[in-house]
């Protein structure tokens, strides 16, 4: 059962959010704790939202998104931030039916795009997003500022 992310499943989703980490071998990089969570999903400004698969009451999977905006197109878009599902349950189409949830959810309110990244090493995931008719954006390179290089430019005058 695939179903919106309720307060109930904020510890199991900060938990599988530890083991996407572990399996993108980045498991010191990820600090996300329940409180986070929960104020990102349920605060009164709320600007993160979530979808859960679900199986005979254990949280198996999730999605994680949150609305961009294309100002070509003038309209939002969805963009999925963590997208997993526990290996004991993977082949049993939850990751495709999480994302077939994002892309109604683009449908029913007007958006254009769905969109995510994805490790260049991933290929067992890139395969599968191809076959969803998912295109690689390889002409764009993304750029990020973290750490003490954030704070620097922050703090520019």
């Amino acid at each position: 059962m695939i179903r919106r992310v309720e307060p109930r499943d904020v510890d199991a989703v900060v938990g599988l959010v530890h083991e996407l980490a572990l399996y993108e071998r980045a498991p010191e990089q990820c600090h996300l704790t329940a409180e986070q969570l929960h104020t990102a999903l349920f605060s009164e400004h709320a600007a993160l939202f979530g979808h859960v698969a679900e199986v005979d009451g254990q949280v198996v999977g999730m999605a994680l998104w949150f609305l961009n905006f294309s100002t070509w197109d003038g309209v939002h878009g969805i963009y999925l931030e963590d997208l997993y599902v526990t290996p004991e349950q993977r082949g049993k189409g939850f990751g495709k039916q999480l994302l077939e949830v994002l892309a109604r959810e683009c449908i029913d309110r007007g958006y254009t795009r769905l969109q995510w990244w994805v490790l260049n090493w991933n290929e067992p995931s890139i395969g599968f997003y191809k076959s969803l008719g998912a295109i690689p954006m390889d002409e764009w390179t993304v750029m990020r500022v973290a750490d003490e290089a954030l704070r620097e430019l922050g703090s520019a005058r």
